[in-house]
C-alpha cells in the first residue's frame, strides 16, 4: 500500500503522487469530474508527441487522407487500452509494472522491464529530435546543439520539484493546449475538403499491400499507443480513489474513463489535424515526397502564403518535445519502482533516461545527416510497436482475472476486443518484421 504523499518532496515519483486529489464526498457531479480530469491528460501527452508527427506527415504527404482510419482507429484502440488501466489501477490497488514483478518469475519480469526501458529511451529519443528540430528550425541552431541543448530540460523537471501533482497536470493542460490551437489555425488557414477527411476515415484494405503504406501503419499506431503510457497510467490514476468500497471504486471507475475519453479524443484531434494539414498542403498540391518535419516547416509558408502557418508549425513542434518529458520522467519512475522495487530521485531518472536517448539521437544525425530526422522519429515508433505486446498481455490478463479484479474484470466482449487488438499489432509486427528481413 502507499502512504500519503509528502509533498515537500518530488511528487512525481509514483511512490508520492497516490491520494494527492481528494475528492470529498457530496460534490456536484460538476466538480467531481474537474477534479478527476488530468491522469488522461497526461496520458494524451504521449499520443501527440514528435514521433507522432513524423508518421502523420509522411503519411499525409503520401497518401492523402487515406490513413486517417489508421489515426482513429488506433485512438479508440487507446482509449479501451487505457480504460483497462485506470481499471487495474483503481481496483487492485497497485500498477501494471508492481503486479508484473509479484506475479511473474523473476526472469520474466526482469525482460518485461528491459523492453519497458527501451521504449522510454525510444520515446526520449522521439522527443529530443523533435526538440531539437524545432530549435533548429525556429532560431536557426545546427541539430547536434538543439540535442545537446535538451539535456538541459531536467532543469525544468528540477524547478518544479514540490509544487504538487495537480500543478504538472495544469502546466500540462497550458502545452497540450497551446499544440492543440496551433493546429486548429492550421486547419483554418487551409480549409481541407470536408470529403477527403470523411474519405479519409473509411478503412482501406488494399493500402496493406503496399510496404511503405503498411509501415507508415505501423508506425502510427506504435506512436498512438504507448508500451509506457499503460505503466503509467495504471499508477497515477490512483491520485482519485475515494475509497475502498466496491461503491467508490466504480464511481472512480467511471470518472476515470470520462476523463481518459475526453483526453485520448483530444489528442485524435491533433492528430488527425496534423495529418490533414499534411495531406492538404502537401499531396493535394503534388508535393507527395515530404517525408521529414523540417521539410513541411519550410513548404508551408510558400503553400500557404504565409511565414505565421511555419512559424505556429514550429512552436506546437517545441511545446510537443517539452510536454512529453514530463510524462516520461514519471513513466520512467514508475516502471523503475514496479518491476526493481528501486526508488531513485526524480531528477537522477530524468538523466539516466535522457542520457541514454541523447546518444542514439546524436549518433543518428551525426551519421546519417541533418536530413534524416524524420527517418529516425518514424523508426522509433516502430520500435514502440515491437515493444507494445510485451505491455499488452499482462494488461490484457490481470484485467481479465477475476480472483485479482472481482466484480471489475473484464467481460466477455471487452476480453474479445483486447485480445483482438493484442493479435493485430502482434501480427503486424511479425509482418513487418518479415518484410525487413526478406528485403
Amino acid at each position: 500500500m502507499y502512504h500519503l504523499p509528502k509533498l515537500a518532496t518530488a511528487p512525481f515519483c509514483p511512490s508520492e503522487v497516490q491520494g494527492t486529489v481528494a475528492v470529498p464526498a457530496g460534490l456536484s457531479n460538476w466538480r467531481k469530474l474537474l477534479r478527476y480530469l488530468g491522469p488522461g491528460l497526461l496520458i494524451s501527452v504521449g499520443y501527440m508527441d514528435p514521433g507522432n508527427w513524423a508518421t502523420d506527415i509522411e503519411a499525409g504527404s503520401r497518401y492523402g487522407t487515406d490513413l486517417l482510419f489508421v489515426v482513429a482507429l488506433s485512438s479508440l484502440a487507446g482509449i479501451l487500452l487505457q480504460t483497462l488501466c485506470a481499471r487495474l489501477g483503481l481496483v487492485a490497488g497497485m500498477d501494471l509494472a508492481q503486479l508484473c514483478r509479484r506475479r511473474y518469475p523473476r526472469p520474466v519480469a526482469f525482460v518485461l522491464w528491459i523492453f519497458a526501458e527501451i521504449a522510454i529511451v525510444a520515446c526520449d529519443v522521439a522527443e529530443v529530435l523533435g526538440s531539437a528540430l524545432a530549435l533548429n528550425l525556429l532560431f536557426g541552431l545546427p541539430l547536434w546543439l538543439g540535442i545537446v541543448l535538451t539535456a538541459f530540460d531536467t532543469v525544468i523537471v528540477l524547478s518544479l520539484k514540490g509544487r504538487g501533482f495537480r500543478q504538472l497536470e495544469a502546466i500540462v493542460l497550458g502545452l497540450v493546449g497551446t499544440i492543440f490551437t496551433c493546429f486548429a489555425i492550421e486547419i483554418l488557414m487551409l480549409q481541407p475538403a470536408v470529403a477527403d477527411v470523411l474519405g479519409g476515415l473509411v478503412p482501406k484494405i488494399q493500402l496493406a499491400r503496399d510496404p511503405q503504406a503498411f509501415y507508415l501503419a505501423v508506425g502510427i499506431v506504435g506512436a498512438t499507443v504507448m508500451p509506457h503510457n499503460l505503466y503509467l497510467h495504471s499508477s497515477i490514476v490512483q491520485t482519485r480513489v475515494t475509497g475502498p468500497s466496491e461503491a467508490a471504486k466504480r464511481g472512480a471507475i467511471r470518472w476515470a474513463t470520462l476523463d481518459i475519453v475526453v483526453a485520448l479524443l483530444l489528442a485524435m484531434l491533433v492528430n488527425a489535424a496534423i495529418l490533414i494539414v499534411a495531406a492538404t498542403a502537401f499531396h493535394a498540391t503534388g508535393e507527395t515526397q515530404v517525408t521529414d518535419i523540417d521539410q513541411a516547416y519550410r513548404l508551408l509558408e510558400p503553400i500557404t502564403g504565409t511565414a505565421f502557418a511555419a512559424i505556429l508549425f514550429g512552436i506546437a513542434l517545441l511545446v510537443s518535445g517539452q510536454s512529453s518529458t514530463f510524462t516520461g520522467t514519471i513513466a520512467g519512475q514508475v516502471i523503475l519502482e514496479g518491476f526493481l522495487n528501486l526508488k531513485i530521485p526524480c531528477y537522477q531518472r530524468r538523466l539516466i533516461t535522457r542520457g541514454l536517448a541523447l546518444g542514439p539521437a546524436l549518433a543518428g544525425v551525426l551519421w546519417l545527416g541533418e536530413g534524416s530526422v524524420g527517418r529516425l522519429l518514424v523508426l522509433s515508433q516502430v520500435v514502440l510497436t515491437v515493444q507494445l505486446p510485451f505491455a499488452l498481455w499482462p494488461l490484457i490478463r490481470f484485467t481479465s482475472d477475476r480472483k485479482l479484479m472481482g466484480v471489475f474484470a473484464s467481460g466477455p466482449l471487452v476480453k474479445a476486443i483486447a485480445w483482438f487488438i493484442f493479435c493485430l499489432i502482434a501480427a503486424a509486427n511479425a509482418w513487418l518484421i518479415w518484410g525487413i528481413l526478406t528485403e
